[in-house]
């Protein structure tokens, strides 16, 4: 049996204070907190095992390219992916969907070719693809959402058509909380033989992802939403599709040899990983991976569930509040709106009282408008938080009221 509450001592920063007052950190779904695990592994690679790799001939260099490649072998165990080269390292899900856009997109859509999105895609899901769309002369099809904030997928059915050549998907909502059928939308193209990019960056950290399972032809995640540093994320690709996809970037590291009249390209991975990678942010986040691991991530599906049903039922009761969206399947991520008080004023409230959330449009203005809605505030759940700290929260609601009343 876990003790959630035992673990928050692993993590320096909720020792901490907020404007003089207890730290109750509700804003997961932006970046999450980092264990002493990681900041320790960071800090022990930087003292005593930093070297550029796969260059340097001598002990130092071996080591941690070494390092560098186990925690590549330990992603794809994770994400059940067949080969380690089907990893590769960019600096988040943002890079990772741009990679895709870029390369598979420039070699594949023409002019009126369909890519199918989703009106909860969060910007990094929707912006890279209108730029790669307005180039070749491309266009977005937008899969609705229901007012319970679900997609619908009979309107994704008749949306499928043979102009389709791709589907970009998130796994979870940033904003409802919302888990997508993943694996129904996946059989769905490729019984149409469209490929399918799902956005894991909110999913990752919450619940089991098997890439295998999911089908899915590119899974992108970010390692700082996933108690690991910043500036490192992964793209999971099907070797093939890799394979025949054009480099993103060029420079060291991703050529096998170089004339001033013709470069050939390394195999993948290291086709996409040009220059020096964050080194230490790999290492941070294989450490990440290895807390979530000795936890059990059905552990943390558990306790975050717990929350969000205590929240949910909290937050209900609170006359004026309406919760965006009620799909079936959440993670633990509530948004919601107070009658006669902007997000961001309820925002500043929280904030004077210790308690960190995020009040805005999310990065998905998009489904603000699907809502009617300028924006939110937004609450989320890491495995650190507590009943008592949603308690907390539900009073400083209260006291937003008194003030704005």
């Amino acid at each position: 049996m876990i003790n959630f509450q035992l673990l928050r001592d692993d993590f320096p920063i909720l020792q901490r204070t907020n404007r003089d007052r207890p730290l109750i950190y509700l804003d997961s779904s932006a970046s999450s907190q980092k264990p002493q695990a990681v900041i320790d592994a960071i800090t022990h690679y930087h003292a005593n095992e930093h070297a550029n790799i796969h260059r340097g001939v001598y002990e130092l260099s071996e080591r941690a390219s070494i390092r560098h490649e186990n925690v590549r072998e330990k992603i794809k165990s994770y994400i059940n992916a067949k080969h380690s080269r089907e990893i590769i390292f960019v600096r988040g899900t943002t890079e990772a969907i741009n990679l895709v856009a870029q390369t598979y997109g420039r070699s594949h859509f023409k002019a009126g070719d369909e890519i199918i999105i989703s009106m909860m895609e969060h910007h990094s899901n929707l912006v890279p693809w209108q730029m790669i769309a307005k180039e070749a002369g491309a266009v977005l099809r937008v899969i609705p959402v229901t007012e319970a904030g679900e997609l619908d997928l009979a309107e994704l059915q008749k949306l499928i058509s043979p102009r389709s050549k791709f589907i970009a998907i998130a796994h979870a909502s940033n904003v409802l909380g919302t888990i997508n059928p993943i694996k129904e939308i996946v059989k769905l193209a490729h019984a149409q033989k469209i490929p399918v990019l799902v956005d894991g960056a909110q999913a990752f950290p919450h619940q089991t992802v098997d890439v295998q399972d999911l089908d899915c032809d590119f899974y992108a995640f970010s390692s700082h939403k996933a108690y690991g540093p910043t500036g490192i994320g992964v793209l999971f690709g099907k070797t093939q599709l890799l394979e025949n996809m054009p480099p993103y970037h060029g420079g060291g590291g991703m050529i096998a040899s170089v004339r001033f009249a013709n470069t050939t390209y390394a195999p993948v991975p290291q086709k996409f990983e040009a220059g020096t990678p964050d080194m230490a942010g790999v290492v941070g986040f294989g450490a990440a991976l290895d807390y979530l691991q000795n936890i059990g991530m059905n552990n943390i599906i558990a306790h975050e569930k717990k929350l969000l049903d205590y929240a949910s039922e909290k937050l209900s009761e609170i006359s004026g509040l309406r919760i965006i969206g009620h799909a079936q399947h959440k993670l633990g991520v509530i948004s919601f709106v107070l009658t006669g008080i902007h997000p961001h004023d309820i925002g500043t409230v929280l904030d004077h009282e210790g308690i960190a959330v995020r009040a805005g449009h999310h990065c998905a203005m998009p489904l603000m408008e699907r809502f009617q809605v300028p924006a939110t505030v937004r609450v989320s759940f890491g495995l650190y938080n507590t009943h008592e700290e949603i308690d907390a929260l539900v009073s400083a609601i209260h006291l937003a009221k008194r003030l704005f009343a």
